[in-house]
């Protein structure tokens, strides 16, 4: 918003402290006239104060008190000038030291919007109102700068994750183009399975940019219907890698987006089926409404994941170690999902590695209000 130039805030601190001071020393030059102890003056000063105004003042002030106005008025006059220049100068000076915290502050914002987010203010000393200001832009700054170094670690891994199914698409091309035996049928099977994994990909992301702008209508859900809904669309992949699935849930409600949770859960069980045992695995979907909210929880057996692992699984592109690509490996984008949509309706994602083997995960959303009764 455009505004018009003022008076700094310095400057503003310095003329409220010498008029403070000119009206403190006014008073009290006045408080000592009216108790008939002017003090000492000299002939000399007089002639610094008009006749004129003598004048004017000792017609209305009787004779007394006249004499006591022409012997005080020229002392007056000396201390209120001095405590005006001492007003002023000392008012600059404390003004500046007040407000040094502000400028530093001042610096670290006009950085900021240079796209210098590493700096830090760190303002010293005790708390007070600067310091909480600072020490909170301190936060936002730190917060900002992770949050954009996210985007584009993101931005970098999208870009790669979809310039991967191009160039292989371009590179089958080029070689069915120069040899002339080239089988067509496998050919363009090929092309497919490239085509929907990168259509995948891209449904991916927009679900995501979905889940991180909020853009989507709440209604009151049972977080338990929309779990079963997932693991019966894919019950037909479980059989498939031969994992069974085991499905507990009580009515959980819960104030959400249907397609956003049905998402959410489907990545969950997709995950959990996909990086499994070879043989004999099993998954686990379970529901519950607990005081603190609505709870959906997916453990799988697997291999035992190290703490390293754990901590990248919820970043974009990250499959975790010796982690093998096939036709249901996804895009890589599965858990990241999961986290934008549980943080979309104010939810919280936890991973936890089992003892045995395996991933426990558990989402816990906000209880619908009516549940909260």
């Amino acid at each position: 918003m455009a505004r018009a130039p003022g008076p700094s805030v310095r400057l503003k601190l310095t003329l409220s402290y010498a008029g403070f001071l000119m009206v403190a020393g006014f008073l009290m030059l006045v408080a000592a006239w009216l108790a008939g102890r002017p003090g000492q003056s000299s002939d000399f000063l007089l002639r610094y104060i008009p006749d004129s105004a003598i004048r004017t003042l000792g017609a209305l002030i009787p004779g007394r008190h006249a004499f006591l106005l022409r012997a005080y008025a020229p002392a007056a006059a000396i201390a209120l000038a001095f405590l005006l220049v001492f007003g002023l100068l000392g008012g600059w000076i404390l003004a500046g030291r007040m407000l040094a915290p502000l400028v530093r502050i001042t610096e670290a914002a006009r950085r900021a919007t240079k796209g210098s987010l590493s700096h830090r203010i760190a303002l010293p000393g005790r708390s007070d109102e600067f310091r909480e200001l600072g020490d909170a832009f301190d936060t936002m700054l730190e917060r900002l700068e992770a949050r954009v170094a996210e985007q584009r670690r993101f931005a970098a891994n999208a870009s790669h994750e979809l310039r991967t199914p191009l160039a292989i698409t371009q590179t089958l091309l080029d070689v069915a183009r120069t040899d002339p035996h080239c089988d067509a049928a496998e050919l363009f099977d090929r092309l497919r399975v490239i085509n929907v994994r990168a259509i995948d990909l891209t449904e991916a992301l927009l679900v995501l940019s979905r889940a991180d702008q909020r853009s989507f209508t709440r209604e009151h859900l049972d977080l338990s219907l929309v779990a079963e809904e997932a693991t019966e669309a894919l019950l037909p992949l479980a059989e498939k890698r031969g994992v069974v699935l085991e499905t507990f849930g009580d009515v959980t409600p819960v104030m959400g987006s249907h397609a956003l949770l049905l998402q959410m859960a489907t990545n969950l069980v997709h995950n959990a089926i996909v990086h499994n045992l070879p043989e004999q695995g099993t998954v686990r979907v379970a529901t519950s409404a607990r005081p603190e909210g609505a709870v959906l929880t997916v453990e799988s057996t697997g291999e035992t994941l190290a703490p390293e692992v754990l901590s990248r699984l919820v970043e974009p592109f990250q499959r975790g170690t010796e982690r093998v690509r096939s036709d249901h490996a996804g895009v890589g984008l599965g858990l990241a999902i999961v986290k934008s949509i549980a943080q979309a309706h104010d939810g919280v994602l936890t991973l936890a590695a089992r003892p045995a083997g395996g991933l426990r995960v558990s989402v816990q959303l906000p209880a619908a209000p009516d549940a909260q009764r």
